[in-house]
């Protein structure tokens, strides 16, 4: 096959992102597992949409790049990593969904990652906590070789930590919205 297949078969436009390619994967392996779908090509199907990811993932950088890496890359997926990629494929496709969705081929399509939200979050609190606490210790601890602080340094640095606590915010949001959407529908994911 060639990207152009492959990117068919994940329906994604030529110049899709990473993001893209695990969100479309995503939604076509839910689609298309044997222990969801029962029709005949339902295997096949979803053999298909993993092979094509496991080579987007593995050869993003350098299908993006020019097209002598794209003939490199695709002429060593055909020696070396096709017939293994369709043989994963077909292993995940006879588990069940919910042993498949345990995989990790399955978990690196997550968009939203709680761990890392709950850790952003935390680490935007510290820098709010710290510039505060800093900047008033500094005010009664003047240092003799540098004087009083800096208003405008405090503000810029305070303001970078609100900044990050609100966009850490709003992925911890919406990993909570998607946790509690997939956990309402079970069966469906």
């Amino acid at each position: 096959m060639a990207l152009a297949d492959y990117l068919r078969i994940l329906d994604l436009p030529d110049d899709a992102s990473l993001e893209e390619i695990k969100k479309a994967y995503r939604k076509q392996a839910r689609t298309f597992h044997p222990d969801i779908n029962t029709s005949p090509e339902a295997k096949d199907k979803f053999i298909e949409i993993t092979e094509a990811y496991d080579f987007l993932t593995a050869n993003y950088d350098r299908i993006t790049n020019n097209e002598k890496e794209y003939q490199e890359a695709m002429e060593q997926w055909r020696k070396y990593r096709q017939n293994r990629s369709r043989q994963k494929a077909r292993t995940y496709a006879q588990a069940s969904y919910i042993k498949f969705k345990k995989s990790e081929l399955y978990r690196t399509t997550r968009i939203f990652d709680g761990t890392t939200a709950i850790f952003s979050l935390l680490i935007s609190v510290m820098v709010i906590a710290y510039s505060i606490f800093g900047y008033f210790y500094r005010l009664k601890h003047p240092l003799p070789q540098f004087g009083k602080p800096s208003v405008f340094s405090f503000i810029m640095v305070l303001l970078m930590g609100i900044i990050f606590f609100i966009i850490s915010i709003i992925y911890l949001k919406a990993y909570i919205e998607t946790y509690r959407k997939h956990r309402k529908r079970p069966d469906k994911d």
